[in-house]
C-alpha cells in the first residue's frame, strides 16, 4: 500500500517550490490533495498535473472567510481533510531601521497567522475523521538569529512554539502536528531572497546563493524533493508516533 493512500491533504503555497514538490510526492504516496494558493492559474497547473488526485483552491491566508471556503470547498469535493501543510510564507529583508509596521504585519499575518487559521479551520473536519496529521513550515532562520531578516526569523521561531503548543491541545483528538525547518532550497523564493541579499550585502546576483549551497556540509542547495520526501513521512503512519518535533531538512546546516 502506498503510505497516504485514501487520504485527503490540503497543502497551502502548493502551486511553485517546496509546496509544489509536496503535493506532487503526496499523490504519488496515494493522497489526494488540495492545491491551495493566492496563484489561482499557478495553482489550477499544478493540480492539473496531478489528474483526479488533485483540485485547486485559491486561498488567501491572510483572510478568514478565504480560508473557510477552502476548507469547505474540499470537505464538498472529498468529504473531509487527514492532513494540513502549512506551507504559505513570504520574506523580506530590513535592518532594523527600515523595518515598516506594514512589513511586520505581512510577514506575521501570513507566515503565522496563516499557520493558525488554516490549522482552526481543518482541526473540526480532522475531529470527525477521527485524527490527522498537520505539517507546519518553520525555517533554519526560526532556529537562529539572521542579520537583517529580524521579522522572518520572529515568524519561523513563533511556528515552532505553535506547533509544540497545539501538539499538546490536539494529542487527545489523535491529531499530530509537526513542522520542518528547510534549509536553503533551491525554489523560485530563494531568487528573491537572493536578490535582496545582493542589496544589502553588495554583492552580484547569483553570489549569495551559490555562496549558502556551497557552505552546507552535504555541499549543495537542497532541492524541493527533498523537503517533500520528510513531509510525506510525517503525515504517514510511518509517524504515528512523532508529535510536537520539528525536523532540520538542511543538510547539516543547524544541529538541534
Amino acid at each position: 500500500m502506498k503510505s497516504l493512500d485514501g487520504k485527503v491533504a490540503l497543502i497551502t503555497g502548493g502551486a511553485r517550490g517546496i509546496g509544489r514538490a509536496i503535493c506532487q510526492a503526496y499523490v504519488a504516496a496515494g493522497a489526494k490533495v488540495a492545491v491551495a494558493d493566492l496563484l489561482e492559474d499557478d495553482a489550477r497547473a499544478t493540480a492539473a498535473e496531478l489528474g483526479d488526485h488533485g483540485m485547486a483552491v485559491v486561498m488567501n491566508v491572510t483572510e478568514l472567510d478565504s480560508i473557510a471556503r477552502g476548507v469547505a470547498a474540499v470537505e464538498a469535493a472529498w468529504g473531509g481533510i487527514d492532513i494540513l501543510v502549512n506551507n504559505a510564507g513570504i520574506f523580506n529583508m530590513a535592518s532594523i531601521d527600515k523595518v515598516t509596521l506594514q512589513d511586520y504585519r505581512r510577514q506575521f499575518d501570513v507566515n503565522l497567522g496563516g499557520t493558525i487559521f488554516a490549522i482552526q479551520a481543518v482541526v473540526p473536519s480532522m475531529k470527525k475523521r477521527g485524527g490527522g496529521a498537520i505539517i507546519n513550515f518553520s525555517s533554519q532562520a526560526g532556529r537562529r538569529g539572521e542579520p537583517n531578516i529580524v521579522l522572518y526569523c520572529a515568524t519561523k521561531a513563533a511556528v515552532i512554539s505553535v506547533t509544540q503548543s497545539l501538539a499538546l491541545e490536539l494529542a487527545g483528538d489523535n491529531i499530530r502536528v509537526n513542522a520542518i525547518a528547510p534549509g536553503v532550497i533551491d525554489t523560485p523564493m530563494w531568487d528573491v531572497v537572493d536578490a535582496q541579499f545582493a542589496e544589502y550585502e553588495n554583492k552580484p546576483r547569483g553570489q549569495k546563493k551559490r555562496e549558502v549551497g556551497e557552505a552546507v556540509p552535504l555541499g549543495r542547495m537542497g532541492d524541493p524533493a527533498d523537503v517533500a520526501d520528510p513531509c510525506v513521512f510525517l503525515a504517514s503512519d510511518a509517524a504515528r508516533y512523532v508529535t510536537a518535533q520539528t525536523l532540520n531538512v538542511d543538510g547539516g546546516n543547524w544541529m538541534s
